[in-house]
Protein backbone atom coordinates (compact mmCIF):
# COMPACT_ATOMS: atom_id res chain seq x y z
CA UNK A 1 0.00 0.00 0.00
CA UNK A 2 1.52 3.63 -0.89
CA UNK A 3 1.53 6.38 1.54
CA UNK A 4 -1.15 8.51 2.21
CA UNK A 5 -0.83 11.76 2.43
CA UNK A 6 -2.31 14.96 4.41
CA UNK A 7 -1.95 18.61 3.12
CA UNK A 8 -3.50 21.47 5.30
CA UNK A 9 -3.35 24.72 6.23
CA UNK A 10 -2.40 25.83 9.47
CA UNK A 11 -1.41 28.46 12.16
CA UNK A 12 2.01 28.60 12.73
CA UNK A 13 3.45 26.98 16.02
CA UNK A 14 -0.64 26.20 17.05
CA UNK A 15 -1.45 23.06 15.57
CA UNK A 16 -4.33 21.29 17.14
CA UNK A 17 -5.81 18.06 16.65
CA UNK A 18 -9.56 20.04 15.91
CA UNK A 19 -10.02 20.88 12.27
CA UNK A 20 -8.55 20.63 9.65
CA UNK A 21 -5.76 17.81 11.24
CA UNK A 22 -8.22 15.76 13.75
CA UNK A 23 -10.81 15.02 10.92
CA UNK A 24 -7.97 14.27 8.01
CA UNK A 25 -6.06 12.00 10.40
CA UNK A 26 -8.55 10.88 12.56
CA UNK A 27 -9.35 7.34 10.45
CA UNK A 28 -5.65 6.64 9.61
CA UNK A 29 -5.13 6.35 13.57
CA UNK A 30 -1.78 7.48 14.01
CA UNK A 31 -1.11 10.20 17.41
CA UNK A 32 -2.37 13.31 15.92
CA UNK A 33 -0.99 14.68 19.20
CA UNK A 34 2.32 13.90 18.33
CA UNK A 35 1.88 14.86 14.71
CA UNK A 36 0.53 18.21 16.17
CA UNK A 37 3.76 18.77 18.06
CA UNK A 38 6.12 17.89 15.70
CA UNK A 39 4.22 20.41 13.41
CA UNK A 40 4.15 22.81 15.72
CA UNK A 41 8.17 22.64 16.54
CA UNK A 42 9.22 22.98 13.06
CA UNK A 43 6.03 25.93 12.01
CA UNK A 44 6.83 28.01 15.60
CA UNK A 45 8.85 30.83 13.38
CA UNK A 46 6.10 31.31 11.14
CA UNK A 47 3.53 32.12 14.73
CA UNK A 48 0.62 34.58 13.43
CA UNK A 49 0.64 32.73 9.79
CA UNK A 50 -0.91 30.56 7.80
CA UNK A 51 1.55 27.85 6.66
CA UNK A 52 0.86 25.03 4.74
CA UNK A 53 2.12 21.59 5.96
CA UNK A 54 2.27 17.91 4.39
CA UNK A 55 1.86 14.83 6.20
CA UNK A 56 2.87 11.71 4.82
CA UNK A 57 1.99 8.78 6.48
CA UNK A 58 2.64 5.19 6.11
CA UNK A 59 -0.50 3.14 6.74
CA UNK A 60 1.36 0.14 8.39
CA UNK A 61 3.75 1.31 10.82
CA UNK A 62 2.41 4.59 11.29
CA UNK A 63 5.22 5.95 11.17
CA UNK A 64 4.83 9.95 9.80
CA UNK A 65 6.95 12.24 8.03
CA UNK A 66 6.35 16.33 7.97
CA UNK A 67 7.03 18.73 5.83
CA UNK A 68 6.41 22.61 5.99
CA UNK A 69 5.65 25.41 3.09
CA UNK A 70 6.48 28.78 3.91
CA UNK A 71 4.11 31.36 3.63
CA UNK A 72 4.46 33.67 0.51
CA UNK A 73 6.93 36.22 0.35
CA UNK A 74 4.41 38.89 1.02
CA UNK A 75 2.68 37.36 3.95
CA UNK A 76 6.40 37.69 5.64
CA UNK A 77 7.23 41.28 4.77
CA UNK A 78 3.87 42.00 5.85
CA UNK A 79 4.24 40.52 9.28
CA UNK A 80 8.22 41.68 9.62
CA UNK A 81 6.77 44.89 9.09
CA UNK A 82 3.86 44.98 11.14
CA UNK A 83 1.57 46.25 8.26
CA UNK A 84 -2.09 44.45 7.15
CA UNK A 85 -1.35 44.88 3.19
CA UNK A 86 1.04 46.49 0.68
CA UNK A 87 0.62 50.14 -0.99
CA UNK A 88 -2.75 50.29 -3.05
CA UNK A 89 -0.83 52.32 -5.43
CA UNK A 90 3.05 51.14 -5.53
CA UNK A 91 4.44 53.44 -7.58
CA UNK A 92 2.95 56.47 -5.99
CA UNK A 93 2.72 55.74 -1.95
CA UNK A 94 5.05 53.56 0.36
CA UNK A 95 3.79 51.88 3.21
CA UNK A 96 7.13 50.53 4.83
CA UNK A 97 10.24 50.42 4.91
CA UNK A 98 12.45 46.85 5.28
CA UNK A 99 16.20 47.15 6.85
CA UNK A 100 18.02 44.59 4.61
CA UNK A 101 18.59 42.81 8.33
CA UNK A 102 15.13 42.53 7.62
CA UNK A 103 15.72 41.50 4.07
CA UNK A 104 17.82 38.66 5.08
CA UNK A 105 15.46 37.23 7.85
CA UNK A 106 13.06 36.41 5.11
CA UNK A 107 15.33 35.04 2.54
CA UNK A 108 16.74 32.56 5.40
CA UNK A 109 12.81 31.40 6.46
CA UNK A 110 12.42 31.55 2.82
CA UNK A 111 15.05 28.77 2.16
CA UNK A 112 14.97 26.07 0.00
CA UNK A 113 12.14 27.44 -1.86
CA UNK A 114 13.07 30.42 -3.12
CA UNK A 115 15.23 30.47 -6.19
CA UNK A 116 18.39 31.52 -6.23
CA UNK A 117 22.08 29.73 -5.06
CA UNK A 118 22.97 32.35 -2.16
CA UNK A 119 21.43 34.73 0.48
CA UNK A 120 22.21 37.33 -1.95
CA UNK A 121 20.25 36.01 -4.69
CA UNK A 122 17.43 35.35 -2.65
CA UNK A 123 17.80 38.65 -1.01
CA UNK A 124 16.72 40.42 -4.49
CA UNK A 125 13.75 38.59 -5.22
CA UNK A 126 12.66 39.64 -1.65
CA UNK A 127 13.72 43.01 -2.69
CA UNK A 128 11.54 42.82 -6.27
CA UNK A 129 8.89 41.69 -4.00
CA UNK A 130 8.69 45.61 -2.47
CA UNK A 131 8.91 47.27 -5.69
CA UNK A 132 4.99 45.64 -6.14
CA UNK A 133 4.17 46.20 -2.59
CA UNK A 134 5.17 49.69 -2.32
CA UNK A 135 7.67 49.10 0.04
CA UNK A 136 11.58 50.85 0.60
CA UNK A 137 14.25 48.75 1.18
CA UNK A 138 17.23 50.23 3.41
CA UNK A 139 15.21 53.85 3.28
CA UNK A 140 15.59 53.75 -0.66
CA UNK A 141 13.22 52.90 -3.52
CA UNK A 142 13.44 48.82 -3.82
CA UNK A 143 14.91 49.03 -7.52
CA UNK A 144 17.65 51.10 -6.36
CA UNK A 145 18.12 48.90 -3.52
CA UNK A 146 18.14 46.15 -5.59
CA UNK A 147 20.96 47.39 -7.87
CA UNK A 148 23.54 48.07 -5.03
CA UNK A 149 22.72 44.61 -3.91
CA UNK A 150 24.11 43.34 -7.32
CA UNK A 151 26.61 45.41 -7.40
CA UNK A 152 27.89 44.02 -4.69
CA UNK A 153 27.41 46.93 -2.43
CA UNK A 154 25.81 44.80 0.36
CA UNK A 155 28.00 42.05 0.32
CA UNK A 156 29.16 42.35 3.70
CA UNK A 157 25.36 42.39 5.21
CA UNK A 158 24.80 38.87 3.35
CA UNK A 159 28.36 37.66 4.10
Amino acid sequence: MMTEVVEALVDGGKATPGPPLGPALGPMGVNIVEICKVINEKTKAFAGMKVPVKISIDPKTKDFEISVGTPPVSALIKKELNIKSGAHNPLEEKVGDLSLDQVKKIAEMKGDSLYGKTIKDKARIIVGTCVSMGIKVDGKDPRETQKLIGDGKYDSAFA
